[in-house]
């Protein structure tokens, strides 16, 4: 049972906001919330005092903490909507014809498309095929996991590659292609920002962390600065900024100074191997049929290890992308060498024993449950005999390691609600479960879903609440994915408000 601590109210102290007939996760009987600025000044059984400052009726919609998305890549997310879908294409052709129909609207600039998944295609993706229905103009699509792209031949002149790549690029060669699309007048793409941060808060988020591959820091002051105030940001730093960021004294958890204080210090983001559908996750065994080998490691153990300990020394938190199995085993080492703590980024391959050793490192695992239903069936075509040991959200928890949910927007949808979903039912689109034995309560992926891991809000905590029409630990997956977020409150502020 929950006991409220009382606490009087605080005449004088500024903007005072009560929600009354409020319900808390957990608890059997009806609160009034105050709010005092930006902070939780009291928490009382409803109507046992009058309410303090406005009065804002709840009629028994649930209150919790604001939802967290613990990787997001938010420029990428934010201009998605304007390129052309492709992920309802099931093959190179039908991507090909999708394209030839959108280039009859387009005017200026590169073509892209968004959201391909090559890996279960029974043709491939050339240049050639793209050029049968776009010659004239460059046309780049981009794969949904980001760790591909695939270009027309005005692409690859564009962008300095030979037809020797045959027009499909991974990792190092496909992320630079994407930051030089990415290149998008900052007038046009902080409206972009501001449009996708006003939509996150309607799904009750109240702060990201941002992986986008760019220096960061300056990207949100001026953001903030401009009234993209939204969302809290934690920013990721990229080797090629880690120097800069150790000279600027950055350390993780640092406040940007004249950013409202919503924007601060992230950890420093390493990409060690590839992923599942480009067949570049670096693993123990051979990708089941075809030429794809192992994988791709991006970066040599050593190195990585090196880079993690500067950014260590200098205070600041590391988050490692690895997926492939082999490639958590040398994060965890690096890990293990370096004295780092943080994250590992995806962990969606793990070998047997290496879940407890993460644990007994102290490293969460900051996941993506949507990409467990994007990726099933390919993980079945080519991690045949191994998909046990992939997304063990179940096995993380009961080993003690941390989860900490996100979409890896564009990858999957910026909604923890879809989230908490995946995390709880391991199915989508009424398909059976994929691996039920490592699906998590509702309660569980909802902590994974917010900052602290706790549900209820307490008493001198930052004002910062999602509003649901509906108790979500009651609700059917269906009903989580489709959640109703009455209202969001960031810093004692409504960002959304649809009571």
């Amino acid at each position: 049972m929950t006991t409220f601590r009382l606490r009087a109210a605080h005449p004088g102290l500024g903007n005072v906001q009560t929600l009354t007939r409020a319900r808390l996760i957990d608890a059997p009987h009806a609160v009034d919330i105050e709010l005092t600025d930006a902070v939780i000044t009291d928490i009382r059984p409803a109507g046992s005092r009058p309410a303090a400052g406005e009065p804002i009726d709840l009629d028994g919609r649930v209150v919790m903490p604001g939802l967290w998305d613990h990787h997001v890549h938010f420029t990428l997310w934010s201009i998605t909507s304007k390129r052309v879908d492709l992920t309802a294409a099931q093959s190179a052709a039908e991507t090909a014809t999708l394209i030839g129909h959108a280039a009859r609207e387009h005017r200026d600039g590169p073509l892209v498309g968004v959201g391909f998944r090559d890996a279960l295609w029974i043709d491939r993706p050339t240049a050639e095929l793209l050029d049968a229905v776009v010659r004239d103009i460059p046309v780049v699509l981009m794969s949904a996991d980001l760790h591909a792209v695939w270009l027309n031949t005005a692409a690859l002149r564009r962008f300095g590659f030979t037809s020797d790549h045959g027009g499909l690029l991974t990792e190092d060669a496909a992320f630079a292609v994407q930051g030089q699309l990415d290149e998008i007048p900052e007038s046009v793409s902080d409206v972009w920002a501001d449009e996708a941060a006003r939509a996150a808060a309607a799904r009750g988020v109240t702060g990201i962390t941002d992986m986008e591959m760019a220096w960061n820091k300056d990207v949100w002051e001026r953001r903030t600065q401009e009234g993209c105030t939204h969302l809290r940001v934690s920013f990721g730093i990229y080797a090629q900024h880690l120097e800069r960021a150790i000279e600027e004294r950055l350390q993780s958890g640092f406040i940007v100074p004249h950013t409202h204080g919503l924007v601060s210090v992230g950890p420093f983001k390493v990409i060690t191997d590839g992923s599942l559908n480009t067949r570049t996750a670096y693993c123990d065994d051979l990708y089941s049929g075809g030429d794809s080998g192992n994988g791709k490691l991006n970066i040599q153990p050593a190195d990585l290890t090196s880079l993690m300990s500067s950014a260590t020394s200098a205070g600041i938190d590391c988050a490692v992308h690895a997926i492939g199995d082999q490639a958590n085993a040398l994060a965890l080492t690096a890990y293990e060498e370096s004295g780092a703590s943080g994250t590992i980024e995806h962990a969606q391959l793990m070998r047997p024993g290496d879940v407890s050793r993460m644990a007994q490192l102290g490293i969460a695992a900051s996941v993506q449950p949507e990409h467990a239903m994007d990726d099933r069936e390919i993980a079945d075509a080519y991690w045949r005999g191994r998909t046990e040991r992939s997304f063990m959200m179940r096995s993380f928890l009961d080993e003690g390691v941390r989860l900490a949910f996100g979409s890896d927007a564009p990858v999957a949808p910026l909604d923890p609600w879809a989230a908490v979903a995946a995390a709880v039912s391991r199915a989508r689109d009424g398909k059976d479960p994929w691996h039920a034995e490592q699906s998590i309560g509702t309660r569980e992926a909802l902590a994974a879903s917010v900052p602290n891991g706790r549900l209820t809000p307490r008493i001198g905590d930052t004002a910062d609440l999602a509003i649901l029409d509906d108790d979500p630990c009651e609700a059917s997956a269906e009903q989580l994915r489709a959640m109703t977020v009455g209202g969001t409150i960031l810093n004692g502020r409504w960002t959304h408000r649809a009571l």
